[in-house]
């Protein structure tokens, strides 16, 4: 039986949802990186980063390559940093939104009715 294409569509955003995950594929955008240099950058247990570099390799998102003792991975197509990128502006756009709220917010100054002062004086 066939997986309906909402179903898989949330396997792959819940694929993408743990912090390294996205901080890897953020770290490849811009090309193929040495495993040093990832756990250099992430600063995170090897075997933590293993774990989760299988995870996206296994989903077919990076691929690996080995040159002697050097393991390099990278992204296996172009339209994950796109997704990333439409991210990062759909963030903006929500943030900028909240900000504008924020802002509003501390502006605007209800006066208190003076019969709420509570002091009993007339």
């Amino acid at each position: 039986m066939q997986v309906p294409l909402y179903q898989a569509k949330a396997e792959f955003f819940r694929m993408l949802g743990h912090p390294v995950r996205i901080r890897v594929l953020e770290l490849l955008q811009h090309g193929p990186v040495p495993v040093r240099d990832l756990l250099a950058d992430i600063d995170i247990e090897p075997s933590s980063l293993s774990q989760q570099l299988a995870v996206l390799r296994r989903s077919g998102i990076v691929v690996s390559v080995r040159e002697g003792s050097t393991v390099t991975y990278a992204l296996a197509g172009g339209d994950v940093a796109e997704l990333l990128r439409a991210a990062r502006r759909i963030l903006t756009e929500l943030l900028a939104g909240q900000s504008e709220l924020l802002a509003e917010l501390r502006q605007v100054d209800v006066p208190v009715p003076s019969s709420a002062s509570g002091s009993g004086e007339e």
